[in-house]
């Protein structure tokens, strides 16, 4: 047999690792902080790329299942400006090749596949450590400890395991991003309602941002963007959600009331988040019996492909490892190889999106690399 994977994070390219292993007769267990599969909520909508994110549904054999939740008419997407005028609007006609689905169902999807008892709950990585050979120590919050020949940091940011590989460590990228959610839209919040459209807005200006989702039942699903030093973040009180709604509104005083409503009117208590980034580049050399995917590998500006390439690393790992199943060293090089120079190009497009919606001419360059790409989300 295989040597068993010991996988840290239970996210979605974790789970799709687990998955095509166990596709390929390969045994995995997963470690997971969590304490159950409904310990909180999974976000929004994700658009599930045909290059990347349907490929590894492919390798784990649940595309068919995955086609069966998808949210129809969520491609659509528009970009306006800060008055409201609609300057790009693309409706979703089909052939988009990202279609949208919850992310909480699509996680369910890949746990429902896997054996019961793959993933171990309540399990939270405090520190590891090598222990010679190839082989790691995992020490877990609980006191407890396992040890493998084959780890693998599917643990995101702020891994745990990376620093077995990197000295890396995700830094500030000068954008703070403040989510809000509106309920029942259509019948309570109209205006807002018709602004976001059956799909995604992106409402931006030199600096800052207004972008929301509608998502199934109504719910509007909003980010604000805002190019601020962490200092600015940090004064706020988010413990008043009152008094930190006023004052991030009222960096978009002069905005339409339709997409100011998208803060306004907010019925869940703001919740401030901080785009961070490794360097672009991010790489490592060889170590025995480890290796990193999805965010710990690779963390970049939102563009949405963090989640696709997550799971797009997770297929191409766990496909290494069928094909070099009694050489570990072998599996994991060739992944390494081609995982460095995938996500480097992925890291450079996206932080170059994420500049095209605070430049000093948006939200004008985003509607020309829309057109320029020949879809718009």
């Amino acid at each position: 047999m295989a040597t068993p994977v010991t996988i840290i994070g239970a996210g979605l390219g974790g789970l799709t690792l687990a998955r095509v292993l166990h596709v390929h007769g390969i045994p995995a267990t997963v470690y997971e902080a969590e304490t159950s599969p409904t310990a909180r909520t999974q976000g929004g909508l994700l658009d599930i790329h045909e290059h990347d994110g349907q490929l590894a549904l492919k390798a784990a054999g649940l595309h068919q299942e995955f086609l069966g939740i998808i949210h129809k008419g969520a491609e659509a997407s528009r970009v306006l400006d800060k008055d409201g005028r609609v300057l790009l609007d693309e409706p979703d006609d089909g052939t988009g090749g990202r279609p949208e689905v919850p992310r909480g169902a699509l996680r369910r999807l890949l746990l429902d596949s896997l054996p019961a008892g793959t993933v171990r709950w309540g399990r939270k990585a405090s520190g590891v450590r090598p222990l010679g050979n190839g082989r790691h120590e995992v020490m877990f919050a609980d006191g407890t400890t396992v040890s493998t020949s084959l780890l693998v940091g599917a643990d995101g940011a702020w891994s745990r395991v990376r620093p077995l590989l990197s000295d890396a460590e995700p830094e500030y990228a000068g954008t703070c991003l403040i989510e809000t959610f509106l309920f029942e839209s259509d019948s309570r919040h109209p205006a807002a309602a018709r602004a976001v459209g059956d799909g995604s807005l992106f409402a931006l200006a030199p600096g800052k941002g207004i972008s929301a989702h509608r998502e199934p039942d109504g719910v509007l699903h909003t980010y604000v963007t805002l190019t601020k030093p962490r200092e600015w973040l940090d004064t706020i009180d988010f413990g008043d959600a009152a008094g930190a709604t006023a004052r991030v509104a009222a960096e978009f005083h002069d905005w339409a009331p339709e997409l100011t409503s998208l803060i306004t009117d907010g019925e869940t208590a703001p919740i401030p988040r901080t785009v961070n980034t490794l360097p672009i580049e991010h790489s490592w050399k060889r170590v025995p019996g480890v290796t990193l995917l999805g965010d710990a590998a690779h963390l970049m500006c939102p563009s949405g492909e963090g989640a696709n390439l997550a799971m797009y690393d997770g297929a191409e790992l766990g496909k290494a490892l069928a094909a070099h199943p009694y050489d570990i060293e072998a599996a994991l090089a060739s992944y390494e190889e081609a995982l460095f120079p995938r996500s480097a190009a992925a890291a450079a497009e996206a932080s170059r999106i994420h500049a095209l919606c605070l430049d000093a001419d948006a939200p004008h360059s985003l509607v020309g690399f829309f057109t320029s790409h020949g879809q718009a989300g």
